[in-house]
C-alpha cells in the first residue's frame, strides 16, 4: 500500500483506542477536565453501566463560546502551551486527546457557559462529524453526554463487560478520586437512581469521614498516620496496621502531586517498609501521597496517565521506604490506632516526623515489676506464683497493657488495664522482642566479611558485571568482596560472616538485580533477618512454659518498649484487647 494521510476520524478512533478502554475511562477524562476547569461539585449520571450513557456535569469554569469546536479537536488544550509547561505540568490532563477520542467513537454532545456569557452552547457530535454549536440555556459550567459507547466499533464494543462489572469500574476510580480531591462534591446516580455521595470535607474531621466512607471505619480504626517532608519530597496519609491487612492488593492508594498512579518502584517501597511485620500472602492497605516538584517527575510516559517516571528514583525510593519503615517500627504493644478525629489530614506544606494519631493513656512512664526476667531465657520451669498488689485504678502511672492476672493453658497470658482485658501470646510477643534484640545486636556489630579460601566464579550478563563494577563499595559494605573476572564473569573473594551458609551465589545476583533496578538493595538485611527470625523463633519461650505473675508483668513492659511488637515475626499479632463494652456485651449486661 502507498504512503498515505489518514482521515481524522480514523485517527482520532486509533487514539481512542489508548485512551478509552471502557466506560471508566471515558468518566476519567471527563472528571480530570472539570476538576482542571476548578469544578467544586460533579454530578455523575450513569445508564447500563456507562455503555448507553455517561452524563458529566460541573460547576467549573466553563468553555468560552468562541473555543467550544476548537476542544473537540486533536491536540487542542488550554493546559500547556510549551515545552516548559510540559516539563512541570500540574494539572490532572494536558494532552487535548480525551474530548476528540471519545466523540470520534460515541454519539457525543458538550454544553457550556462561563460566567461572563448570556447564554450557553451546544455542541453535537456523531462519530467524529459534528454541526456548528447551537444556543442552549445552561448554568456556569460545562456538561458532558456520551451515548452509546463503541456503536461505530463494534470489534471494541464487544469486548466490554457486564453493567454490573463496568459498573464497579467506574465507581473504583470515583473511589480513588474521593480520597484525593475531599474538598470536591461528588454524586454518582445509576440508572436513575443516587447510589453515592461524597460530600465535600470542610475541615479534616470530615476529611477522616470520607476515607471511611470510602475504604470503611475499618481501616479508619485500624491505621497510622503518616507525614515526612525533606530532600524536596514530602510524604503524608494513612496506612494500615499490619494485623489489618488484607487478603488482596484492594486498598492501595497511591497519589503523586494529586495524581493516582501506579509505580514499580513506589511498590517495592512499601512492600519492603512492611517485610519484618506482615503475614505472608497479606497485603497492606494504604491512601498515600508524595507531593515534589513537577519538574522531577515525568508524567507523559502513559497515554491514560496511569503511570509516571521519577528523576530520582532512587531517593523516591529510600524516602517512602524510611518514612514507611520507621512508622511501623514506631508501633508497640498497647499504641493502638484510633479513628475518628485522630486521624486528622496533615496541614498543607507541613513538614515534621511521623505524627502518631493520638492514644489514651501513651506516653506515660512505666514502672517495671521485675527489671529483668532472665527465667525466660533459662531452662527452669516456675510455677504461677502469688499476684502481687494490684495498683490502684486510678494510678497516674497504669501502664498501656496493665498488670497481669493469670496465664491460660501455657500459652497466653490475661492482663488487666484501664480499657478492660488484655490477651498476650507469651510465645509470639516474647520472640518479637528476642528478635529485635538481636537485630539491634547485630547492627551495632556491622557487618563482617568472610574471606574465601578459594575465590567463587561466578558467571553474569555484561550489565550485571557492570553494575557490580560499578556498585563495588556498595557491595563492599554489604560484605561481599567482588572483583570482575571478564566480560561476563565475577569473582567473589568474601561473603557475609552471618550469611556464610547461605548460597552466595543466589544471594550475589539478587542483590545486582535490586542494584540494576531501583539503585540500592536490602536482599542481604532481608536474608540476614530471615536467619535472626529463626533463630529468635528456636531461643523464645515455649508454650506450656509457667510464668511467673512477675514474669508476666516484665513480659507486658518489654512489649510496650519494643519496636513492632505488636506483631511477631511473621505478622501475626501478639496481643488483642477486649473492652469493658465488649465484655459487657459477652455476658449481656445493661440489657
Amino acid at each position: 500500500m502507498p504512503i498515505q494521510q489518514l482521515p481524522d476520524t480514523l485517527v482520532n478512533q486509533i487514539a481512542a483506542g489508548e485512551v478509552v478502554e471502557r466506560p471508566a475511562s471515558v468518566v476519567k477524562e471527563l472528571v480530570e477536565n472539570a476538576l482542571d476547569a476548578g469544578a467544586t461539585r460533579v454530578d455523575i449520571d450513569l445508564e447500563e453501566g456507562g455503555i448507553r450513557l455517561i452524563r458529566i456535569r460541573d460547576d467549573g469554569g466553563g468553555i468560552p463560546a468562541g473555543e467550544l469546536p476548537l476542544a473537540i479537536s486533536r491536540h487542542a488544550t488550554s493546559k500547556i502551551s510549551s515545552l516548559d509547561d510540559l516539563e512541570e505540568v500540574a494539572t490532572l490532563g494536558f494532552r487535548g486527546e480525551a474530548l476528540p477520542s471519545i466523540a470520534s467513537v460515541s454519539r457525543f454532545a458538550i454544553s457550556s457557559r462561563t460566567a461572563a456569557q448570556e447564554h450557553g452552547l451546544r455542541l453535537e457530535v456523531d462519530g467524529g462529524k459534528f454541526a456548528p454549536p447551537q444556543p442552549h440555556p445552561h448554568p456556569a459550567g460545562t456538561t458532558v453526554e456520551v451515548r452509546d459507547l463503541f456503536f461505530n466499533v463494534p470489534a471494541r464494543r464487544k469486548f466490554l463487560r457486564a453493567e454490573r462489572t463496568e459498573l464497579g469500574h467506574i465507581e473504583e476510580w470515583l473511589r480513588s478520586l474521593a480520597l484525593a480531591r475531599p474538598r470536591v462534591e461528588l454524586r454518582i446516580s445509576h440508572n436513575g437512581r443516587l447510589t453515592r455521595h461524597y460530600k465535600p470535607a470542610r475541615d479534616a474531621g470530615d476529611h477522616v469521614r470520607r476515607v471511611a466512607e470510602a475504604l470503611g471505619e475499618e481501616f479508619t480504626s485500624q491505621c497510622l498516620q503518616v507525614e515526612h517532608a525533606g530532600a524536596g519530597l514530602r510524604l503524608w496519609g494513612w496506612v494500615g496496621l499490619p494485623t489489618a491487612a488484607r487478603s488482596s492488593a484492594d486498598q492501595q492508594y497511591f497519589y503523586v502531586n494529586g495524581r493516582a498512579v501506579r509505580d514499580r518502584t513506589v511498590a517495592h517501597a512499601v512492600r519492603q517498609a512492611y517485610a519484618d511485620v506482615l503475614f505472608h500472602g497479606r497485603y497492606p492497605a494504604f491512601v498515600l501521597f508524595l507531593e515534589c516538584d513537577p519538574r522531577q517527575v515525568d508524567v507523559n510516559v502513559h497515554p491514560a496517565k496511569h503511570e509516571v517516571r521519577f528523576r530520582e528514583q532512587r531517593l523516591v525510593h529510600e524516602f517512602i521506604y524510611r518514612t514507611l519503615h520507621e512508622a511501623l517500627a514506631s508501633t508497640r504493644a498497647g499504641l493502638a490506632a484510633t479513628g475518628g478525629e485522630a486521624l486528622a489530614m496533615p496541614a498543607a506544606g507541613s513538614g515534621g516526623g511521623w505524627t502518631a494519631p493520638a492514644q489514651g493513656g501513651l506516653g506515660l512512664p512505666v514502672r517495671d515489676t521485675l527489671a529483668g526476667y532472665a527465667a525466660l531465657y533459662g531452662g527452669g520451669s516456675g510455677a504461677v506464683g502469688a499476684a502481687s498488689p494490684m495498683p490502684a485504678a486510678n494510678e497516674a502511672e497504669a501502664p498501656p497493657l496493665g498488670y497481669a492476672l493469670a496465664q491460660l493453658h501455657g500459652v497466653f497470658v490475661l492482663a488487666e488495664n484501664e480499657q478492660g482485658l488484655v490477651l498476650v501470646d507469651m510465645h509470639a510477643a516474647h520472640e518479637r522482642i528476642t528478635y529485635e534484640r538481636l537485630k539491634a545486636a547485630r547492627d551495632g556489630e556491622g557487618i563482617r566479611a568472610q574471606p574465601l579460601l578459594v575465590p567463587l566464579p561466578l558467571a553474569v550478563s555484561e550489565r550485571e558485571a557492570d553494575i557490580a563494577e560499578q556498585h563495588a563499595d556498595t557491595l563492599a559494605g554489604y560484605g561481599f568482596e567482588i572483583r570482575r573476572a571478564g566480560p561476563q564473569a565475577l569473582s567473589v573473594r568474601s561473603v557475609p560472616t552471618l550469611l556464610a551458609d547461605l548460597d552466595p551465589k543466589a544471594l550475589v545476583l539478587d542483590v545486582l538485580s535490586d542494584l540494576r533496578e531501583h539503585g540500592s538493595s536490602r536482599k542481604l538485611e532481608e536474608a540476614r533477618n530471615e536467619l535472626l527470625s529463626t533463630l529468635a523463633c528456636h531461643t523464645s519461650v515455649r508454650a506450656n512454659r509457667r510464668l511467673t505473675i512477675p514474669e508476666m508483668n516484665a513480659l507486658l513492659r518489654d512489649m510496650e518498649s519494643t519496636e513492632r511488637s505488636g506483631q511477631c515475626n511473621h505478622g501475626r499479632p501478639t496481643w488483642v484487647q477486649l473492652s469493658k463494652s465488649e465484655l459487657d456485651r459477652l455476658f449481656l449486661r445493661g440489657r
